[in-house]
């Protein structure tokens, strides 16, 4: 499998930081397992981060870094634990990356002619923005924006909008500055995992409509 999209440096930097919120962190934790190259990324970052604390002088500790460090570490788990198998989800047809085990995973619901979600929950972080989502090959996404940025890893089949075409491993982020019309691969239906930092802004009569299935 060849990998084309990655995250950003600055979210590699913020997820080697401890600094990427729940959702945004889950599906950077999901490109991780299949990317050999942004593995290494995170390892220069992790390294470059423990050489700084290493120079800064001693500083009292927060008394709430131990409940903030153990809920980062159990976003983070999943990247050490890569002997483990896929989760198998016989009720949403779909087997799911290792990284999401300790999440809860509701449903398939009615998106729009064509596509399904489903709500992702992450232990600890009740108000993560997270979603899988199904789409039938052909069919566009409603045209959107987003007011912060939109993490997506592409699980099966693809997807395309102005800025490329994106196949399984591939992660896109777009930011506010993005407004776009995704359309799914003619050669499959497409799952993907998508965590929003902001709000989805969806466009025209059809968003309008679709707006109060999804939630945020």
């Amino acid at each position: 499998m060849t990998i084309n999209h990655h995250p950003s440096d600055e979210t590699l930097m913020r997820r080697a930081s401890g600094t990427l919120s729940a959702g945004p962190a889950l599906v950077v934790s999901v490109h991780l397992e299949g990317c050999t190259v942004c593995r290494n990324r995170m390892a220069n970052f992790e390294a470059i981060g423990g050489a700084i604390l290493d120079e800064m002088p001693p500083a009292p500790l927060a008394a709430d870094l131990f409940g903030r460090t153990m809920e980062r570490l159990e976003v983070a788990q999943p990247l050490q634990a890569r002997d483990r198998p896929t989760i198998k989800h016989p009720e949403l047809g779909l087997e799911l990356p290792r990284a999401m085990q300790d999440c809860e995973v509701g449903p398939w619901k009615w998106l729009g002619p064509g596509f399904q979600w489903s709500k992702v929950k992450i232990a600890g972080s009740p108000d993560a923005k997270v979603m899988l989502l199904k789409g039938r090959a052909g069919l566009h996404l409603p045209a959107h924006g987003h007011t912060g940025l939109e993490f997506m890893q592409i699980l099966s089949g693809s997807l395309l909008d102005e800025r490329g075409r994106y196949f399984p491993g591939d992660l896109d982020e777009a930011g506010d500055d993005v407004d776009h019309r995704p359309v799914v691969g003619h050669e499959s239906d497409c799952v993907c995992l998508a965590a929003l930092e902001g709000d989805t802004r969806l466009h025209g009569f059809l968003g309008r409509l679709l707006r109060p299935f999804v939630g945020f």
